[in-house]
């Protein structure tokens, strides 16, 4: 049977997609972590990882055993949680406020492991844009806001408890001639159609990139849909610069979607949670930020 270290090291390749990153992230040689996922590929009996130009690519059985991998590092973790708390001693309500990014990739999974774990405490959720999460925490409508704390308003109004930062990367069509380079100029990017995500201002953030490395993209298309960016991207009509918190190699229609670190490097995406500064954390709350930064980082 697999191991949980091989579990582990797989899936450290898997959201780096370098063994080199994933052996800094675990500290531990780089030979360590290739010799683990090749152990654990030969349990399974199917290639999960592929080499290709810039890093290691999931295979589509690696896609699928990777949110298995994920669930069983998570159930140890709550195994070992179960015997150190007493679940029914945390109680009360959240009221919890997020943006889109935040509900669609991150929360809900979340959501699910800590009601396993503290069943008796309720939840009041709200999505909204990122001004409307800080207005929320401000007039204490909401107790925490998730969201992207990058463009905060007034940062200083709030505390911010950092839980995951995502580096960005040029996305573009299998096959594509940049493809082949293990890191991609902006300048060769500026010269191609280009597709702006306006979801939690994603746009923002990646025009403040464009603008400070002195360039312009040839936008050609902009919209609040993920899907329909990767779709665009999967049938080569555009690129675009988006985070690894969003990116999935396979479009909706079948297609595929490279990514590709850039020069220069793009600011990576932050994701944290807030709260107003006079407020004192309940117990829910400290656990809940617990939780949310465990699932997130596996540790």
């Amino acid at each position: 049977m697999p191991t949980l270290k091989q579990i582990k090291y797989f899936r450290a390749v898997a959201e780096t997609g370098k063994v080199s990153e994933a052996a800094q992230h675990l500290n531990i040689s780089q030979s360590a972590v290739t010799l683990a996922v090749k152990e654990l590929e030969s349990e399974l009996g199917v290639p999960l990882v592929e080499r290709r130009q810039g890093g290691m690519a999931l295979t589509i059985n690696g896609q699928r055993f990777l949110g298995h991998a994920r669930g069983i590092e998570t159930a140890v973790l709550d195994a070992v949680r179960s015997v150190k708390h007493d679940r029914q001693t945390v109680k009360g309500t959240l009221r919890l406020a997020v943006s889109y990014t935040v509900s669609g990739y991150l929360l809900f999974p979340i959501l699910a492991r800590f009601r396993r774990m503290y069943p008796s405490v309720e939840f009041i959720l709200t999505e909204a844009a990122r001004a409307s999460v800080e207005d929320m925490v401000a007039r204490h409508t909401a107790d925490l806001g998730v969201l992207l704390v990058s463009n905060l308003s007034d940062p200083s109004a709030v505390r911010i408890r950092p839980v995951l930062t995502s580096p960005r990367q040029l996305w573009l069509p299998e096959g594509h001639r940049l493809a082949s380079k293990t890191s991609v100029e902006l300048s060769d990017v500026a010269r191609l159609p280009y597709v702006y995500l306006m979801a939690d201002e994603a746009d923002r953030s990646t025009q403040r990139y464009w603008e400070s490395a002195g360039f312009s993209p040839q936008v050609i298309f902009r919209t609040e849909s993920v899907e329909g960016v990767r779709s665009m991207v999967a049938t080569g009509a555009a690129v675009t610069v988006l985070s690894d918190l969003v990116y999935r190699p396979w479009s909706l229609d079948g297609g595929r979607v490279e990514r590709r670190p850039l020069t220069p490097e793009p600011p990576p995406m932050e994701v944290g949670i807030i709260w107003r500064r006079d407020h004192d954390l309940s117990d829910v709350e400290e656990r809940f930020m617990e939780v949310f930064s465990e699932s997130v980082h596996g540790n």
